[in-house]
């Protein structure tokens, strides 16, 4: 076997977009410092916070809508993050956005051993951040119990396969159960997901009707249940001041 030199390298992606400063500004608002712009003989352009470093190179007819760009950022602190990211955002747009471009997502923790939130910029560039909870980064077999199963299968669905009709089936079939009931804090993650789910299809009407059940569900939590679902309240909050 070949003994290789001990290098420093570093990764950087370089992402698309179809012009720099609508993206320059929203990783401003994150709090990004630009460390790099040029205009020719091509658009050009590097943010930086930290660590984290990231390049954008405006490309024409590049559509945002339809765009697969993606990379991946580790931190030790992915909460923190998180939170500071939610805060920038909510004073530069006046709310949280959480969907359409740009918008974040909510924090996860995932059946494959990270707990994860996305960002993706006006450029539909995708930026997935997380810190990794488990060795094992395999998906996780589905669980057994009914209703924890059904939510399983319907974030996997919703969030790494944006099939989101049918995620809405999984939900709806999980809501309408007539054996064993949820828990307390499965009845808020069905019913949170399932709002957000009616939400990014545009169904405001159902979305409206379940946000009012996941208000309910919320209010009827223990201390301990709300320390279990924090994630989920949040999103809850999230979406009841899109309404």
């Amino acid at each position: 076997m070949t003994t290789l030199p001990c290098m420093a390298e570093q990764t950087i992606p370089i992402l698309p977009c179809p012009t720099l400063q609508p993206v320059l500004d929203f990783y401003t608002a994150l709090g990004f410092e630009v460390v790099f712009r040029q205009q020719s003989p091509n658009p050009y352009a590097v943010v930086q916070r930290g660590g984290i470093t990231l390049h954008f190179f405006a490309v024409k007819h590049h559509d945002p809508t339809t765009s697969y760009s993606t990379c991946y950022v580790l931190t030790d602190d992915v909460d923190t993050l998180h939170h500071d990211f939610r805060t920038r955002l909510k004073a530069a747009y006046g709310r949280v956005p959480t969907r359409g471009l740009p918008r974040i997502g909510p924090l996860r923790d995932t059946s494959y051993g990270v707990r994860q939130f996305l960002v993706t910029d006006p450029g539909g560039n995708c930026i997935r951040i997380g810190r990794q909870t488990s060795d094992d980064l395999h998906h996780r077999s589905a669980p057994k119990e009914f209703h924890a199963r059904a939510l399983h299968h319907a974030a996997l669905l919703a969030d790494s396969k944006e099939d989101l009709t049918a995620a809405a089936g999984v939900l709806d079939r999980a809501l309408r159960h007539d054996g064993e009931q949820p828990t307390p804090v499965q009845l808020l993650r069905l019913l949170v997901l399932r709002a957000d789910v009616a939400g990014r299809l545009g169904d405001a009407a159902t979305a409206a009707s379940v946000l009012a059940r996941a208000t309910d569900a919320a209010q009827r939590l223990t201390a301990g249940e709300r320390d279990a679902a924090r994630d989920d309240l949040r999103r809850l909050d999230d979406l009841r001041q899109e309404e």
